[in-house]
Formats: structure tokens, C-alpha cells, sequence
């Protein structure tokens, strides 16, 4: 009978420094969520939805409101001072990255409303007083997918070396 031991201590070392690598992958996913941050903010200056769609212009209505208003404001969609592409946040543990956003409206620029969805002011106005297309701006593009496998293909290589 014949036996062959094979020592390969240092793919031993590298499978042990995956092992312990991949129990906590905190520092990978906030890298992700970083890279997501910035990528869902860059959405706001090129006026696309992750799918690469372009978002539905503001409406005259919405102009007009705007204007009659003290505030200057962007003509383009999503843009009104800049708050709401400033609240753009993600919060990172070791298996999940969530990116969001805290701005009251972002929900409703997201999915869309329809006029009164909200209800109405004591005055009979819907709230909103018309219909709001969605305008995507948080989800993942094939860009955004390949940057996430990247960050991942580094992170895994960092751990072993």
C-alpha cells in the first residue's frame, strides 16, 4: 500500500485566511456601499434611471410652481436645490449593503404618484395636485453589478495575500 501526503501549507494558509475573511465581510460591503453611493448621486447629473432610462421632465405645472416660489431652483428632474441628491446614505453589516435615501419625497420620485394619492388639502387640492411619473434613481445598473463583483474580486484577493 502506498500513501502520498501533500503539504501544501500555503494554500492551507490562504483557505484558513477565506474562511476567516468571509465570516465578517463589513469592509467589502461598505466599500460597495460607498461605490453605490456615488454611483446613485452621479444619476442626478446624467438624469437616468439605473436601467439607463431617462427620467420624465419636470412638468410646466411644476416649473411654474417653482417659480412662483422664493427659491431658486434646477430645471432638470430630481433637482430641485440639490437636498435630495445630498441624502443619498447606505448602511453596511457583514452580508448586506442597503442604499437609500431620507428625503421625505424620495419614495414618491422613486415609484411615481398618481394625483391625490395623498389625499387633499382642506381647500378640496389633491395632494399631489397631479400625477408625479416614477423616476428611478436607486437600484443597480450592469455598471453598478460590475463594480460590486470587481470590489468583491479585490476584497477576496486582499484576504488570501
Amino acid at each position: 500500500m502506498f500513501r502520498i501526503d501533500l503539504k501544501a501549507e500555503t494554500a492551507l494558509t490562504a483557505l484558513r485566511k477565506l474562511k476567516a475573511g468571509v465570516a465578517d465581510m463589513t469592509p467589502a460591503m461598505q466599500e460597495i456601499g460607498e461605490f453605490l453611493v456615488l454611483q446613485t448621486q452621479d444619476r442626478f447629473d446624467t438624469g437616468l434611471s439605473p436601467d439607463g432610462i431617462p427620467w420624465a421632465p419636470k412638468t410646466a405645472a411644476t416649473l411654474a410652481a417653482y417659480a412662483r416660489g422664493p427659491d431658486r431652483f434646477d430645471t432638470r428632474p430630481l433637482i430641485k436645490t440639490g437636498t435630495m441628491r445630498r441624502t443619498i446614505f447606505y448602511q453596511a453589516t457583514a452580508t448586506t449593503t442597503l442604499v437609500a435615501s431620507n428625503a421625505i419625497q424620495a419614495a414618491v420620485m422613486q415609484g411615481g404618484a398618481a394625483k391625490g394619492a395623498f389625499g387633499a388639502t382642506a381647500g378640496g387640492v389633491p395632494i399631489p395636485f397631479g400625477n408625479i411619473p416614477a423616476r428611478p434613481f436607486i437600484g443597480l445598473s450592469e455598471e453598478d453589478e460590475a463594480g460590486i463583483v470587481a470590489i468583491v474580486e479585490e476584497w477576496l484577493t486582499d484576504i488570501v495575500d
